[in-house]
């Protein structure tokens, strides 16, 4: 699981945005929370939500749910004790449908550079795959956030996410089932019923390899840290002991020459191509760090 740390921050410092190189800069011990907010908030905007490119293939300016997850996300991994939290969480419930879901997007003007799943989302139906991580990213703060827990969002956007795990029929995409073993895995310390559907989840996952990207680029993967990337997370039980370990050595292994970690999905502009490779560096180390 050796791996060159110098070099991954090396390529965060030369490759990436501000905020990847905050957010490693936190994780390493070396910055505070507040330094993190501060590149966040580049992102948001005026009515609570985030954009502007926060998920580098949606570069519209406009409040997205895609982008909503990436900040819950950071909000989460700096255990954000501010207002920002709560307003996101409302803008989410501003945008919820009528079953406690999200779409995958929302329509905006500005598709420049936009991927098209994003521009030809349906707004008014709702998404598992959207719900489930934006649900499993803001799961992460209610042990310290009692407003988060008891948010109306929250409660209804996780009883859609656990319905609509539980009547999944067939093979799902690998993209939705990797977001419901997020979720599952968020909710299962408080949820016998999330326990109870991660046995079933975790059967779509292969073992002996990667799982394939059903309809993505041509070599496109999910593997299996990308499923159960937390090591004390309930999904560890269910996923063999060594087939995680050989993904970690797997995952080291990948480091590039120039200390990064490349994606095998298409990026929709020059500058999403760098920042996706920031942000996969980013959550590499933290992977192989917290597995260590």
């Amino acid at each position: 699981m050796n791996f060159d740390l110098d070099a991954a921050v090396s390529f965060v410092t030369t490759h990436a945005r501000v905020l990847e190189r905050r957010r490693l800069r936190h994780l390493l011990g070396e910055g505070s929370p507040g330094e993190v907010l501060l590149a966040l908030d580049a992102h948001r905007n005026l009515d609570g939500g985030y954009g502007w490119a926060l998920e580098p293939d949606l570069r519209s300016t406009t409040s997205q749910p895609v982008a909503a997850m990436h900040a819950l996300e950071v909000l989460a991994d700096v255990r954000d004790t501010s207002s920002r939290t709560v307003d996101l969480c409302d803008w989410l419930a501003a945008h919820a449908l009528a079953d406690g879901g999200t779409p995958f997007a929302l329509p905006y003007p500005d598709t420049d550079g936009s991927a098209p799943h994003w521009i030809n989302a349906d707004p008014g139906t709702s998404s598992l795959q959207m719900t489930t991580q934006l649900a499993a990213q803001a799961h992460r703060l209610t042990g310290h956030r009692k407003d988060v827990a008891d948010h109306p969002w929250l409660k209804a956007a996780t009883d859609y996410c656990l319905d609509g795990i539980e009547q999944t029929s067939g093979t799902p995409a690998a993209h939705e089932v990797m977001f419901a073993m997020h979720f599952l895995d968020a909710v299962a310390p408080t949820s016998a019923r999330a326990r109870s559907l991660l046995d079933g989840f975790a059967s779509h996952v292969r073992m002996d390899g990667p799982t394939p990207v059903a309809g993505g680029a041509a070599g496109e993967v999910l593997h299996l840290l990308d499923f159960t990337p937390h090591p004390h997370s309930a999904s560890r039980a269910v996923f063999d002991r060594d087939a995680v370990t050989a993904d970690l050595t797997r995952l080291a292994a990948q480091q590039k020459p120039d200390g990064g970690w490349d994606i095998t999905f298409t990026a929709f502009s020059p500058a999403a191509a760098l920042e996706w490779r920031g942000y996969a560096t980013v959550q590499a180390v933290n992977v192989l760090r917290a597995n260590a």
